[in-house]
């Protein structure tokens, strides 16, 4: 195995002598889905601070890969709603060219938005700007803090798939944080429940049965989490209505994922 792109060791965060983040230790190669999830006040975006350099450690060190390209998307994107700021501008600020731009909003499924106000955009459509936003630079790691905000529940499906898409495509690593418990545990690979310091860690399919977990969440939130394996012969665009496929049928494809039981 390559060496990870970013590792935290023994990561601790505190504040006047309160650790909001204890000795976390964590990798994250190429190709992990990493998602952290946790209670309000767990120290998950402080976390993420960390690995963007934004909030310095208390103890222990994060180490990148020399050289490392991070591609972030924030929990909001706040904007004077005065300012007029076209798709295209906003993308431009980058220092990208508007081809570069153009093709990172095609891959998130927004291109036709280029010259669209970035203030008349759902709440889908801007998640989808932002990643694209991050994209253009071509990251080795994306950090995605959650992605789905203010997203409805098919488009919330359909942004997951397209980030475990752009993880193939890419080779990148992802770390996501989440609170959609639910659809998020059928887009990762590994979780990482954290309240302060790691609680638990493992598959998606094992972390529910773990009593951390049942401590953190409730036993009703982890009987929920049952996995359920389907085929569905149909496909979602990002405002999660069903589209047909290229020969005017219902795109088939596999899905799986975790839903109430």
């Amino acid at each position: 195995m390559t060496d990870p792109l970013v590792t935290l060791d023994g990561l601790t965060v505190a504040f006047d002598d309160r650790p909001v983040v204890d000795q976390v230790n964590l990798s994250v190669h190429r190709g992990d889905i990493i998602t952290i999830i946790g209670p309000n006040g767990a120290g998950k975006t402080t976390l993420i601070k960390s690995v963007l350099g934004i909030q310095k450690p208390s103890a222990g060190e994060v180490r990148l890969v020399p050289g490392m390209v991070i591609g972030y998307v924030p929990q909001h994107l706040v904007l004077e709603s005065t300012l007029p700021l076209s798709v295209k501008r906003f993308m431009m600020l980058t220092g990208h060219s508007v081809s570069e731009c153009r093709a990172a909003l095609d891959k998130t499924g927004v291109g036709h938005l280029l010259d669209a106000s970035v203030h008349h955009l759902s709440g889908g459509e801007r998640q989808r700007l932002l990643l694209a936003r991050a994209l253009v630079r071509r990251p080795d790691l994306l950090v995605l803090d959650e992605p789905a905000q203010g997203v409805d529940i098919n488009g919330q499906a359909s942004l997951y798939q397209l980030i475990r898409q752009l993880r193939d495509e890419l080779n990148c690593g992802v770390i996501m944080i989440s609170h959609d418990l639910h659809l998020v545990m059928a887009a990762t690979d590994r979780v990482i429940c954290l309240n302060q310091h790691i609680c638990c860690s493992g598959h998606p399919a094992d972390i529910s049965q773990d009593p951390a977990f049942i401590e953190t969440f409730g036993h009703d939130v982890a009987r929920s989490l049952a996995v359920y394996h389907h085929d569905h012969n149909h496909a979602h665009n990002l405002h999660g209505d069903v589209v047909e496929g290229d020969d005017g049928h219902l795109a088939h494809k596999e899905c799986s994922g975790y839903a109430h039981p």
